[in-house]
């Protein structure tokens, strides 16, 4: 079957430094060529760093920030890594270790103890040096964690589906603490150290406070909001029976990263590990989502609001959702699927013969399949560098299904928006994301608050849980 009404998004180019109205579409291209969006707005001068680490290890952390400051050539995705010319140059600020007298060192006869569970003592110990740490938060703004692999007997459980970097972001989310978790397989031995300190320095950036890069092209009246789901531990039976509802809200540029969660009272139905709300709490949801955004904004509203979730939106939800906005904002419902058992190919013609490209669809490539519903590849080819280039490296991308509960209009801006928001991800030194920043963040959320047994009703920092 040939689809013919299909339409083609270019690729959305980001917004380096603010000042001088500087664009790419490659996020590592635009660092290096025009420094982070924040680098003259909020100068970071400098980027302190203390660490819990197993002792007779210091030195591996004093290796890894000079390492920073190094210049380092990629050893693979060569068709999309940059040289990485050292964290001054590219960002405008230096990482330094605090004395190390401010850190803590943790002896291994003392993070494992005979006849009692690995991840139990292990986790224990670190928690109580976070505690301590965080005593000290004004010493430095950024705390390491170093995990060796001699200690990854305790980084899991299978019995009790434990594990300790989710535990680890959890506890430091909790004191406000801004961290940096170091497996040794992935930040120390990992080969190619060009694609370690873009990933390590970006992350060490936001979580200093700092902007790496935000979307240029999208109608700034708009605001995101990502709703998620959690089912987190009762400590007092030792039961997951806590359903906290999460809102993350976005600006238009995909900024903000920040939101609200609290457990809620009325979940009118399940389906599987999926809760659907009840018309009062998507009310009480909306509410605190639309009031965490004018705090942001001096009391003001955005004239666009759209919401994004996996899961379908019942009658109860809808009617919950349009009680709390007013009616002078324009609400738009989206459910958005990952899986889906479309594929697509991109035939090219050669010499009068259409045959298979050797390159996907292009990334951005949209269709209408139905009257609420549409498939948009946010996987595939797109051109770096006057060549091409596809992420994924094989196989035939798969787009995700939009479906519409609420809202109209053409398909065109929101496929330009949620293409938009697959960049946003400051958690790694990728191109893109399958997924918008939106429903991608709340995966680790929901992962994280898990492991959050007091959830204080406040808005959190989305970087205290990168």
């Amino acid at each position: 079957m040939e689809f013919p009404a299909y339409q083609v998004i270019p690729e959305p180019k980001l917004s380096f430094e603010a000042l001088s109205n500087t664009q790419d579409i490659h996020p590592l291209r635009g660092l290096k060529s025009f420094n982070p969006y924040s680098s003259r707005l909020n100068p970071i001068r400098k980027i302190r760093v203390a660490a819990i680490y197993p002792e007779g290890s210091y030195n591996i952390l004093e290796n890894l920030v000079r390492e920073l400051h190094s210049v380092h050539a990629p050893k693979e995705r060569a068709a999309y890594l940059e040289e990485f010319t050292g964290v001054e140059a590219i960002f405008k600020t230096k990482v330094e270790l605090v004395q190390e007298n401010l850190s803590i060192s943790l002896r291994t006869e003392n993070v494992f103890k005979e006849g009692v569970e690995p991840y139990i003592t292990l986790s224990e110990a670190i928690s109580a040096a976070i505690r301590e740490m965080a005593k000290r938060i004004l010493d430095y703004d950024v705390l390491m964690i170093y995990l060796p692999e001699y200690w990854s007997a305790g980084f899991d459980d299978s019995n009790t589906g434990f594990d300790l970097h989710d535990f680890i972001k959890a506890t430091t989310a909790m004191q406000n603490v801004a961290s940096q978790v170091l497996r040794e397989s992935s930040a120390i031995k990992y080969k190619c150290r060009c694609s370690v300190m873009w990933r390590l320095s970006i992350a060490l950036y936001v979580k200093a406070g700092g902007i790496p890069w935000k979307l240029s092209s999208i109608d700034q009246n708009s605001a995101f909001i990502g709703l998620s789901y959690a089912t987190r531990l009762n400590p007092n039976t030792n039961q997951f029976d806590f359903t906290t509802c999460c809102s993350q809200v976005f600006d238009a540029d995909g900024t903000g990263l920040e939101f609200v969660a609290y457990d809620a009272t009325e979940i009118e139905t399940r389906v599987g590990e999926n809760p659907f709300l009840s018309r009062a709490e998507m009310r009480k949801l909306m509410s605190r989502s639309l009031e965490l955004y004018q705090r942001k904004h001096a009391g003001r509203r955005p004239e666009r609001l759209i919401v994004h979730k996996t899961t379908h939106f019942t009658k109860s939800e809808i009617d919950g959702a349009f009680d709390a906005i007013p009616g002078n904002i324009n609400l738009e419902l989206l459910q958005i699927v990952q899986d889906t058992n479309w594929r697509g190919i991109h035939y090219v013609d050669r010499s009068g013969v259409k045959g298979a490209d050797n390159f996907p669809l292009n990334r951005g490539t949209y269709f209408q399949i139905g009257p609420q519903e549409v498939l948009l590849w946010t996987q595939g080819n797109v051109v770096l560098n006057s060549k091409n280039f596809f992420k994924e490296g094989k196989n035939i991308p798969s787009p995700i299904l939009i479906r519409r509960f609420a809202g109209d209009g053409g398909w065109d801006r929101n496929c330009q928006a949620i293409l938009g928001l697959t960049k946003m991800n400051w958690n790694h030194d990728a191109l893109y994301d399958r997924l918008p920043v939106t429903l991608g963040y709340a995966q680790s959320l929901a992962t994280t608050i898990k492991r959050m047994n007091k959830l204080i009703n406040k808005p959190y920092e989305f970087r205290y849980f990168m």
